[in-house]
């Protein structure tokens, strides 16, 4: 017997090489007036934007501009709620990458309320809950990671000695349209191909694994990695590549919809915490400790547990990324772990140590780090170990 699940609203969503095209009607659709969220260089500096603008303007839209130049704090959604309030944007587009969205989706949140967002960040604010008001929002991700076109949830952080990373969160924020444009993609460096691809990847593994996982987000996180599996490396190698460019992004929002409904696990655990004491891109926490903690996972469900769904779960994944045929589950699944190992290892990811984490924060990050959704919780040494390995 299924057990009873719910699944969340999703953007309306155009996807495909070109797609691009069709922003200039879409903000029409919802008036005369959008604030654009970019990020410093990937809009301003693309092929595509002065086109696209022109095209906008041509409508007789009025537009007005803000730069998100990193990830996203509450003080710069304060300041575009206070500088564009006056403005009156009918819709906000945030075109960039997973930072870009989060920006645009809060902004879009925030500005009806011309409060503080800071106030109604989950764990840190001191209101009940956002009442789910919101400016339409429309989300043209230019990287292939996070998936925040399809979520419901602003990721927000200071960094620091009493640093955190959280959501403003509402069913309502979910964008009203998603514009995932491939060709958007091809401008992203090896690095950044590495790191959101690697995020990509390991939402989908943690949502196919998570203890909330249902029917429909374990049939679109198999799918989702698939695409990872054959398109992943050769983006990275080849970055022209439109076709393996196409997976990724379908990939990336594929991620987005299964987190939102299942949830996430230990690597994302670990990244809103070290996210709030150490300033580093989400994707490279992501990429540096997804080895490590599936390593130590695995471990686990092995003590007595041969058989755990959970196992089955990866060892189905394992051939999915295994071109190996006619092998035990255990081979799989050891298969699977020995190849992110390797990927992170060709794609230059970084160890937790390079990027700038210092083991005297593992106590504060340890204490700070929820793992409620992997398939076995793990206690504090096994955390520590965890770190140590990705360090």
């Amino acid at each position: 017997m299924i057990t009873a699940f719910n699944f969340a609203t999703t953007p309306q969503l155009h996807f495909g090489v070109g797609k691009i095209s069709v922003l200039p009607s879409s903000i029409k659709a919802f008036g005369s007036r959008v604030l654009l969220v970019t990020g410093a260089h990937s809009f301003t500096s693309s092929p595509y934007s002065r086109s696209l603008l022109d095209q906008v303007q041509s409508l007789a839209i009025a537009v007005e501009q803000y730069i998100i130049e990193k990830e996203p704090t509450p003080a710069m959604i304060d300041s575009a709620v206070q500088k564009f309030s006056m403005f009156s944007p009918d819709v906000i587009v945030a075109i960039g990458g997973g930072s870009v969205l989060d920006a645009g989706k809060a902004i879009a949140a925030m500005l009806p309320l011309n409060e503080s967002v800071k106030d109604y960040l989950e764990g840190v604010g001191t209101k009940s809950a956002h009442p789910g008001i919101k400016i339409p929002f429309i989300a043209v991700p230019t990287t292939a990671g996070t998936g925040s076109e399809a979520t419901k949830n602003a990721v927000l952080s200071e960094t620091g000695e009493n640093g955190y990373k959280k959501s403003l969160r509402h069913n309502n924020f979910v964008p009203n349209v998603a514009i995932v444009d491939p060709s958007l993609t091809l401008s992203c460096s090896p690095a950044i191909t590495a790191a959101s691809g690697m995020d990509a990847f390991t939402q989908l593994l943690e949502s196919y694994l998570s203890t909330t996982a249902n029917p429909l987000t374990d049939a679109l996180a198999y799918r989702g990695l698939q695409h990872i599996a054959n398109s992943l490396l050769v983006a990275y190698n080849e970055g022209s590549d439109i076709l393996a460019r196409a997976d990724m992004a379908l990939a990336s929002y594929i991620s987005g919809v299964t987190l939102a409904n299942a949830g996430l696990g230990l690597v994302h655990g670990f990244a809103s915490s070290i996210g709030g004491y150490f300033e580093i891109p989400h994707g490279t926490i992501c990429s540096s400790l997804m080895f490590a903690a599936n390593k130590i996972t695995v471990r686990k469900l092995r003590v007595g547990n041969n058989g755990n769904e959970a196992l089955l779960k990866y060892a189905a994944i394992g051939k999915v990324f295994s071109k190996a045929e006619g092998k035990s589950d255990d081979y799989y699944t050891d298969a699977l772990l020995e190849l992110i190992e390797t990927w992170a290892h060709e794609m230059s990811i970084p160890s937790l140590s390079k990027s700038g984490v210092d083991p005297a924060y593992f106590e504060k990050i340890v204490k700070a780090t929820d793992n409620k959704n992997n398939p076995v919780a793990l206690d504090r040494g096994e955390m520590f170990e965890v770190l140590e390995m990705a360090s």
